[in-house]
């Protein structure tokens, strides 16, 4: 374990025990949650929470900041993550909707907010097969634009494949570590056991 654990720290969520957290050349350690999402870091949790009283819309509008999105603009990166516009931007992120549904909600965000990082935590997790295709088409598309660096945890071969490196945890420690290229054969051996892959997807450096 501990593939979550490292991206929160990154993040801000969980504070090192040692060691430091640099971005962009940055010491960003000692730096809030608010401070790092003003540098352009997102992050997506498993279990991504919920807001009575806000709508889908809402949310969009609040994680692009001063960029006014378009309701247009709002509805495209919901079709984004598979979700129906005309269903979603109106209703409210709470306990009416699934797991599912909050989990490419949160991701809807995530890509509104155009960081320079996002950090996705099995972003899988929940989503339905064609969801899934609509939301690794995203990831491809953001890799091929090139202006984010993605970090994605997941299990799931298809995310895997679109990694530029692999990064492979076991006991909370770096177990390998190297290009698609290198690794992934021996994940599909088993070679490496049954050690969490944390898929790292950079476009931007």
């Amino acid at each position: 374990g501990g593939k979550t654990t490292l991206a929160k720290v990154i993040m801000g969520l969980v504070q090192p025990t040692s060691g430091r957290v640099l971005y962009n050349g940055e010491d960003v350690t000692d730096l809030s949650i608010t401070e790092r999402a003003k540098r352009g870091i997102s992050y997506g949790f498993q279990q991504p929470p919920r807001f009575k009283g806000i709508t889908v819309h809402d949310l969009l509008l609040l994680a692009a900041g001063e960029e006014k999105l378009s309701k247009d603009k709002c509805c495209a990166y919901l079709t984004k993550v598979g979700l129906c516009a005309n269903d979603y931007l109106d209703r409210e992120v709470d306990v009416s909707l699934s797991g599912g549904e909050v989990k490419r909600i949160e991701i809807a965000t995530i890509l509104a907010r155009r960081g320079q990082l996002m950090i996705f935590d099995e972003p899988e997790a929940g989503i339905d097969l064609w969801s899934f295709a609509r939301l690794t088409e995203t990831f491809e598309q953001i890799h091929r634009e090139g202006e984010a660096t993605m970090i994605i945890i997941s299990h799931q071969e298809r995310i895997i494949r679109l990694a530029d490196e692999i990064v492979v945890i076991a006991g909370g420690k770096i177990a390998h570590r190297g290009s698609t290229e290198e690794i992934f054969p021996l994940i599909l051996a088993d070679t490496l056991g049954s050690c969490p892959v944390l898929d790292r997807k950079e476009g931007a450096q």
